[in-house]
């Protein structure tokens, strides 16, 4: 059998050429395809008889699993058990990009994930529909490929089909890391360091939820970032979201006003639509209201146990029941005055305990 070799511009994707290459994997095939770092063999990760092929071309042992290529970071949840914050902190930073992590399955085994940072890679891996192995495209032992040119040379005739995107960019392999152990273990040198990964592990990450990240979240987001900056204080990254956040909006002008006045520039800020990575990396989620913390226990329940009312953290009268922050939106400017008063002495409070 001659492999078929075809080619795609990563500027400009073909997508019948990645809808039959991931008809291939899909249905059992082996498909030699670019990363950013080398090329890879895919194959369907479900199909026995496949990876029994991708196991012989690659001289690998039974009781050494291949490495899952995914396209987007939340579909590591669809491999393994619940992970610590440090896991969705270092994907969160590193993918898509040249880091191989290896997380405990749901069945007590383990697995090496990968979200390459290559467009031909990603919509390979989306028009597939399944489950990716995909180690690099060389025989054990072996110098992994950094062309198409190199992979066939190895592999022609024993896979299906070869896509050639031009040279891969970075040239190494990518670095794994095995997060199943504390501390976690450098299981190959690559890309990036254990002193990267470390950093990004051991950084707080605190979050501040609204609905529209438009006045409120901003706010505390903003005045916290100042007051870190003043103290000298950097290994503390913080952010906010909205529950119903609009994708282009931004501050409102009053919010932008207030914080003007304690010298911060806020108008670069865009709205954010709260997410999945951004609640599931944070150390602290700090709400407006009892509202806004039910919905992110709708939304993720797993991080209920570090989500917290912001004014749990501020000076409450006795006899007050209500912690929620009012909203500000549509209000006269005293009235965003004093919700800003009780937003910044609340993250007064929080420096103190940080």
């Amino acid at each position: 059998m001659k492999t078929r070799r075809i080619k795609i511009n990563p500027k400009q994707l073909d997508g019948d050429k990645l809808l039959e290459a991931g008809r291939i994997i899909r249905e059992g095939g082996l498909v030699i395809f670019p990363t950013e770092t080398v090329y890879g063999v895919a194959t369907n990760c479900d199909h026995q008889e496949a990876l029994k092929a991708l196991r012989k071309i690659k001289g690998r042992p039974d009781d050494k699993p291949f490495s899952v290529a995914i396209a987007h970071k939340e579909a590591i949840e669809a491999f393994c058990e619940k992970q610590d914050v440090k896991v969705y902190k270092i994907i969160d930073a590193f993918w898509p990009g040249p880091l191989t992590v290896v997380v405990p399955t749901h069945d007590g085994k383990t697995v090496g994930l990968r979200m390459p940072d290559h467009p031909v890679a990603l919509e390979l891996i989306n028009y597939a529909g399944c489950p990716v192995a995909a180690p690099s495209a060389n025989k054990q032992g072996e110098t992994p490929p950094t062309t198409c040119d190199e992979a066939l040379e190895g592999l022609e005739g024993l896979v299906t089909l070869a896509i050639d995107a031009g040279p891969a960019q970075m040239k190494r392999s990518s670095t794994v890391v095995d997060l199943t152990k504390e501390p976690f273990e450098i299981l190959r040198e690559g890309p990036i360091s254990q002193q990267d990964i470390e950093e990004e592990a051991n950084k707080k990450h605190i979050l501040f939820v609204c609905t529209g990240n438009s006045c409120r979240s901003v706010m505390a987001e903003y005045f916290l970032r100042e007051a870190l900056a003043l103290a000298g204080k950097k290994n503390i990254e913080v952010c906010s979201g909205g529950t119903s956040a609009f994708l282009s909006g931004g501050p409102t002008l009053d919010t932008l006003k207030i914080l003007h006045k304690e010298g911060i520039d806020a108008s670069r800020h865009q709205s954010r639509c709260l997410t999945k990575m951004m609640l599931k990396k944070a150390d602290l989620i700090l709400t407006m209201t009892s509202m806004h913390r039910y919905q992110v226990a709708s939304f993720e329940p797993t991080v209920m146990s570090r989500t917290y009312l912001l004014r749990e953290f501020a000076k409450v009268s006795a006899g007050e029941h209500d912690l929620g922050v009012p909203d500000p939106m549509g209000q006269s400017a005293q009235t965003y005055e004093e919700c800003a008063g009780v937003i910044k002495e609340a993250v007064e409070r929080i420096m103190e305990l940080i």
